[in-house]
């Protein structure tokens, strides 16, 4: 379904902004809401309704770690995600339209908010500024603040759209943004195992992955409108929040190889949140996408946090 509210924008004032959300499980189940990155949306995991692949199908169906059977997964496409709105957007902006969202579909209060990479910063959010409606938090991938490397990375992503604009093919510059992109959400250990080393072909060298990064480029500009890309990316490099405000039950997972949320930042994070606070650090060649491709691990620490919830419950 869709709604139409005011939001307060941090950086931009009033506007009115429609939101899109999905609901997978019966609405007197337990809520969670589910957030992925910039780049995931409201569809979490295929249905009788929705029968198309959504972006988080390992860890969203019946007998999985989020099984719609026992709880009411919320998600929904982030503000801005259509193009529709040129304006800075804050995470914090994205934790009030979540709450917003919650007063419309009357769900006065979260299970637990699962948030990955920018779902994670905006949990933290969520979390500082509507506490009172949620009892856990996991925050995968993402912490408190931006790493200034990772936001250097992100600059250079944007100036390639600026770039791609100025000769008047912005889908070509958001397509090698997103090819940078790629390179800081992966390592270097999977491109060695993976990639073959550089030919000639027809008179040029070719590296191993650049047919990879070519798909890459070409699948997202299909989905992903230049603006929303911009303004989500800016969205990630506003991210500041007090972890001393944060006084509920969180699971921080980092992933020691994820080069744009260093396991250091964590630690921070953990060090100076005021409730109940675990880490997990997983090992994996995926980097910052490990939330995606590490399909048992992510599962299993799923677990773990669902089942100390019911065991405080009871």
């Amino acid at each position: 379904g869709e709604c139409t509210i005011e939001l307060d924008l941090r950086h931009a004032g009033r506007r009115s902004v429609t939101l899109r959300y999905e609901i997978l499980g019966d609405r007197t189940l337990p809520a969670v809401f589910v957030a992925g990155g910039i780049s995931a949306h409201r569809h979490l995991a295929a249905s009788a309704a929705f029968p198309e692949s959504g972006w988080w199908e390992p860890q969203i169906g019946a007998g999985k770690a989020l099984d719609p059977r026992e709880r009411c997964l919320v998600a929904f496409d982030w503000v801005g995600a259509d193009g529709a709105l040129d304006a800075p957007l804050d995470p914090a902006d994205q934790a009030d339209a979540v709450a917003a969202l919650l007063d419309v579909l009357r769900i006065a209060r979260l299970q637990a908010f699962v948030g990955c990479s920018y779902g994670a910063m905006v949990g933290l959010q969520f979390a500082a500024r509507h506490g009172a409606r949620l009892e856990q938090l996991v925050a995968i991938s993402g912490v408190h603040r931006a790493h200034p490397y990772a936001s250097a990375w992100r600059a250079l992503q944007r100036r390639a759209v600026a770039l791609g604009a100025l000769q008047c093919d912005e889908t070509h510059g958001l397509a090698l943004a997103r090819q940078l992109a790629i390179l800081s959400y992966r390592t270097p250990e999977e491109f060695a195992a993976r990639f073959e080393p550089a030919r000639v072909t027809e008179g040029r060298v070719r590296v191993g992955a650049e047919d990879y990064l070519d798909h890459c480029g070409a699948s997202y500009v299909q989905r992903t409108s230049p603006v929303a890309y911009l303004r989500l990316s800016e969205s990630i490099d506003l991210q500041d929040v007090d972890p001393t405000s944060i006084r509920l039950p969180v699971t921080v997972v980092a992933v020691a190889e994820d080069r744009l949320v260093p396991v250091s930042d964590a630690y921070d994070l953990v060090e100076r949140l005021r409730g109940e606070t675990r880490l997990r650090v997983v090992r994996s060649l995926y980097g910052h996408d490990a939330f995606l491709k590490e399909e048992r691990a992510i599962a299993d620490l799923l677990g773990e946090a669902f089942d100390d919830v019911l065991e405080v419950a009871a």
